[in-house]
């Protein structure tokens, strides 16, 4: 699947070695492993399939987004826009779920 990113550091921290965007050294790990997975999927079935990435629908107010678990505290919140196999990533944040 093709991937943006909204504004800020997220894409630095997925391709800068040295960049930690103030994130511990673990979760700047954990986020680029995931970032991976997110590459290497034809769609979000593939997310779905790897039940370790916990992929799931958030609720509410942010029902048009979904989040994959980085570890048990933090989550990478992302929105697929488009159709079919067309199908874009945006990656949106990493976020504290506690």
């Amino acid at each position: 699947m093709e991937v943006r990113f909204a504004p800020g550091s997220l894409e630095q921290l997925e391709t800068d070695p040295k960049f930690m965007g103030g994130h511990s050294a673990e979760l700047v790990r954990l986020y680029r492993k995931r970032m991976t997975f997110i590459r290497q999927a034809l769609d979000e079935r593939d997310l779905y399939a790897l039940k370790s990435l916990r992929f799931e629908k958030l609720k509410g107010a942010r029902s048009h987004q979904r989040s994959v678990r980085l570890n048990d505290q933090w989550r990478l919140i992302l929105q697929l826009q488009g159709d079919g196999e067309a199908k874009t990533v945006l990656i949106v944040s990493i976020e504290d779920y506690h």
